[in-house]
């Protein structure tokens, strides 16, 4: 069994874990840097590189001694090479060329969007290919025909931002506090979502594609009216987040004509509750099965990382010494810019 040892510091958190082929997990460390970026509302990209440089290093010591092995033991070395903060990036890459170099282990560079679009399958070893991906975070908004490990068709992107975007910014315009995405789910459970009329951007449209934008704008109004309870607005927002999902990923389907093993959900975003009940719903009434992470595995990690280092293991796919890191990497190069998407491609 192949032994793995994967690095993941895209954006504000260090993570590191010794993950086998066969999903036992041995050891899994992780430094959040929440307290480093509250006092800002948000990620400062400088601060996050900053701090995966002191954390990178004691993490892998500790990974090692929790699992009682040596680098020797290791097979193979996998770190996020991009997409992310270049920042945090090259911490985690660079980190893990210097261990492979003085361990002559092979290096695997991990597109971080790719250990999210494998993650269920770590979650599920019955998941075959091809399955339909919702991939949510706070960077990237995506549905992905998951063909095979490195085949990816996307159907539809972000036209603007993305759904964890959106949930952080409303996080800050209510005044909830950072992490956004659970102060918003928490503060929903006490409101009605059906308080506050907002838009459900693209909504019935035949554009494949999602916006969040305007979305963002209406709560701002929102807020600005004065007349709404924070907890009404972020259980209205919620909601519409919901119905704009549901709405795009139902139009996928239908496009594939349910050609697919399973409807599957991964990054931030799926760690909310009412994202994975109504997509949940949704596969029950199209007749597949819905595969979700467990919630620690849907945020960033380190085991997800390993894992998709175990996959392309697997497949003899390794990479030289010299591979760049990179601020933007798509899954599917060949996928057309979608309108207005801009970076959010």
């Amino acid at each position: 069994m192949a032994l793995i040892l994967g690095i993941e510091s895209s954006c504000d958190e260090t993570a590191v874990a010794l993950v086998r082929d066969d999903r036992t997990v041995l050891a899994h460390k992780l430094a959040t840097q929440e307290a480093h970026h509250r006092p800002f509302g948000g990620v400062v990209p400088e601060i996050a590189a900053r701090a995966h440089v002191e954390a990178v290093g004691p993490l892998v010591e500790a990974a090692l001694a929790e699992a009682g092995v040596s680098l020797a033991d290791v097979d193979a070395i996998a770190a996020t090479a991009g997409p992310g903060l270049i920042g945090g990036v090259l911490v985690g890459l660079m980190t893990a060329k210097g261990l492979a170099y003085a361990a002559d282990k092979p290096l695997i560079a991990v597109n971080h969007l790719e250990g999210h679009a494998l993650s269920p399958r770590f979650a599920d070893a019955d998941l075959a290919f091809p399955y339909l991906l919702l991939l949510v975070s706070g960077g990237h908004c995506q549905l992905l025909l998951v063909g095979g490990v490195g085949h990816y068709r996307r159907l539809a992107t972000t036209i603007d931002d993305a759904a964890g975007e959106a949930f952080d910014k409303t996080a800050k315009l209510l005044g909830l506090g950072f992490p956004g995405g659970p102060a918003v789910e928490a503060a929903a459970r006490a409101g009605n979502p059906k308080a506050v009329p907002l838009p459900r951007p693209l909504k019935g449209s035949r554009e494949p594609h999602f916006s969040f934008a305007g979305l963002k704008s209406a709560v701002a109004r929102a807020v600005e009216a004065g007349i709404y309870t924070r907890e009404d607005i972020a259980a209205s927002f919620q909601q519409a987040v919901v119905d704009c999902l549901i709405d795009r990923t139902a139009r996928a389907l239908e496009t594939l004509d349910n050609d697919v093993t399973a409807l599957v959900v991964a990054g931030g975003v799926a760690a909310n509750g009412a994202v994975r009940i109504s997509l949940e719903e949704l596969a029950i009434a199209r007749g597949l099965p819905f595969v979700a992470p467990p919630l620690w595995l849907c945020t960033d990690n380190g085991v997800m990382i390993a894992w998709a280092g175990a996959e392309r293991f697997a497949q003899g796919l390794t990479d030289p010494l010299d591979t760049m890191a990179r601020a933007r990497w798509p899954l599917d190069p060949a996928a057309e810019a979608a309108r207005g998407a801009g970076v959010k491609a």
